[in-house]
C-alpha cells in the first residue's frame, strides 16, 4: 500500500503496532509457559491482561479514525517473537537461563512498543485527535511501567542464573 499522506501514514503506523501487539500476546502466552520464576510468571500474567487491553484501546483509536481495525505485518514484531522463541528452545535445559532470555526479550519488546507509542501520540497531538492521544497515553504508560519492572526484576534473575551455575561447578 502506498503511504501518500500523514493520515495514511498514521494509519499504517497504528495497524502496524495493532499487529505487533496481537503478536507480542501470542508470544507472552508460550512465555509464560516457559517461565519458571513466580515473580516472571506474574509480570508475564499481568502484561497479556494489559495487552488484551492495549488492543482494545487500539479497536477504538480505528473506530476514532472511521476504520476497521486492520493489522499491518509488523516484521520488527515477527523478529522479536522469533528471537525469543529461539531463546526459549535453546535455553531449555536451563531453566533460569530461560528466564534471564524471557525477561530479557520482554524489555527489547517494550522498547519497541515504547518507541511505536511515542510517535503515535506526537501525531496524533498534530492532527489534533485528543481522545486518540488519550488511548494511546494509556498504553504507553503502561508500557513503560512494564518495561521498568522487568528492568527491576533482572538482577534477581541474573542471580539466581548465576547460583545454579556456580553449584554446578
Amino acid at each position: 500500500m502506498a503511504i501518500n499522506t500523514l493520515d495514511e501514514k498514521f494509519s499504517h503506523e497504528v495497524g502496524d503496532i495493532y499487529d505487533a501487539e496481537h503478536r507480542f500476546l501470542e508470544g507472552q502466552q508460550k512465555m509464560l509457559q516457559n517461565a519458571s520464576n513466580p515473580l516472571l510468571q506474574t509480570m508475564i500474567q499481568e502484561h497479556i491482561t494489559q495487552t488484551q487491553q492495549h488492543i482494545q484501546n487500539l479497536d477504538q483509536v480505528f473506530s476514532l479514525l472511521g476504520q476497521k481495525p486492520k493489522r499491518v505485518a509488523c516484521d520488527a514484531a515477527q523478529g522479536l517473537v522469533s528471537e525469543g522463541e529461539k531463546g526459549m528452545k535453546e535455553s531449555s535445559a536451563n531453566p533460569q537461563i530461560r528466564d534471564t532470555l524471557i525477561a530479557g526479550t520482554a524489555d527489547k519488546v517494550e522498547h519497541y512498543e515504547i518507541a511505536s507509542y511515542r510517535g503515535l501520540i506526537t501525531g496524533a497531538e498534530l492532527m489534533g485527535q485528543s481522545e486518540i492521544v488519550t488511548l494511546l497515553r494509556r498504553n504507553l504508560q503502561q508500557e513503560e511501567q512494564t518495561s521498568q519492572k522487568i528492568e527491576q526484576t533482572m538482577p534477581q534473575l541474573l542471580q539466581a542464573a548465576m547460583s545454579v551455575q556456580q553449584a554446578g561447578h
